[in-house]
């Protein structure tokens, strides 16, 4: 149990799964798909496969749900994961749930691996008739509403995923299930057992951080020793790393660097955003070059440890 202070005096105590929960750790995947089309068969299988292998996934089916606003669990579902799969399949675009879905993990920003069961990506781009026929059925809901699931359709279209055609279940479950487990292999931080009062700041790095951002961002946490600046950096390590492309956390740079080891730096943030064992780097030069080059088109996240200097 983790007990909160207040400047009045008042503590509330919360255990470290709720902490934990607070940070986004309830699920790490959202299985997406129309229940009619999958539910029984592929979404299904692949559902077990992945909580076989211990990824924490949540499989929303829009059968069961009511009303016409995306809330609750599956809401917070989608907020908290870094992985989205929707299963797109041939009347997918008739649900209007399954098009709300859609256009909220587009929204979120979250990191989508779209399926494509029983269509082609050129179907879900609106490129055939196919699902812009059933686009028509949703007039209803007005043109904007139209619009923004239309244009969710063609972006996750263009998403790197995965295609049935002329590949077995079993065998395209496997790759599924291989992808997603080395994307959530997030080199966790280990943590105290009891955490005081970290939620708020948690909430402002967040906030500092601006996650969604096209920007470069740099966040600086320091103060006197002993205050808590390395298990929030930790923290926050945990919870945002696997949205990205690649992460890395270099302890003790400070020290590295005076020993003149930045080539053994840059050799581990290569080996560590690149997700490969051995680098070879001449000099630092050479390292920034690469850093350079290999880092370019990607989203990462880099924690320094212990910096005194900003150069």
């Amino acid at each position: 149990m983790a007990k909160r202070k207040y400047s009045d005096g008042s503590a509330v105590s919360t255990s470290r799964g709720d902490v934990e929960s607070s940070l986004g750790a309830e699920y790490e995947v959202v299985l997406s798909f129309r229940g009619p089309d999958t539910r029984w068969n592929f979404a299904d299988c692949l559902y077990h496969t992945m909580y076989g292998a211990g990824i924490r996934v949540f499989r929303d089916d829009e059968e069961i749900r009511k009303g016409e606003e995306i809330g609750g669990k599956l809401k917070r579902a989608i907020k908290s994961s870094s992985i989205c799969i929707p299963i797109f399949s041939r009347h997918h675009a008739v649900s209007a749930w399954c098009l709300r879905e859609l256009a909220y993990m587009v929204y979120r920003k979250a990191m989508i691996l779209p399926v494509f069961f029983d269509v082609e990506p050129r179907d879900v781009k609106l490129k055939t008739k196919l699902y812009q026929d059933a686009l028509q059925m949703h007039e209803k809901y007005g043109c904007e509403v139209v619009q923004r699931w239309k244009e969710a359709l063609e972006k996750v279209a263009g998403m790197s995923g995965w295609d049935l055609k002329d590949t077995g279940h079993g065998k395209l479950i496997k790759l599924i299930v291989a992808e997603v487990s080395k994307k959530l292999n997030k080199r966790d931080k280990k943590l105290p057992d009891h955490l005081v009062g970290i939620e708020d700041r948690v909430d402002d790095v967040m906030r500092l951080i601006d996650e969604g951002s096209p920007d470069v961002r740099y966040l600086v946490i320091h103060g006197m020793g002993g205050i808590g600046k390395m298990t929030l950096a930790k923290v926050i390590f945990n919870q945002i790393s696997t949205r990205f492309h690649g992460c890395s956390f270099l302890l003790n740079v400070r020290e590295a660097s005076k020993g003149g080891n930045d080539v053994q730096l840059q050799k581990q943030l290569l080996s560590e955003i690149l997700n490969i064992k051995q680098v070879e780097i001449s000099d630092c030069d050479a390292g920034i070059y690469q850093i350079d080059k290999r880092f370019r088109n990607k989203k990462v996240l880099i924690v320094l440890d212990d910096l005194d200097k900003i150069e």
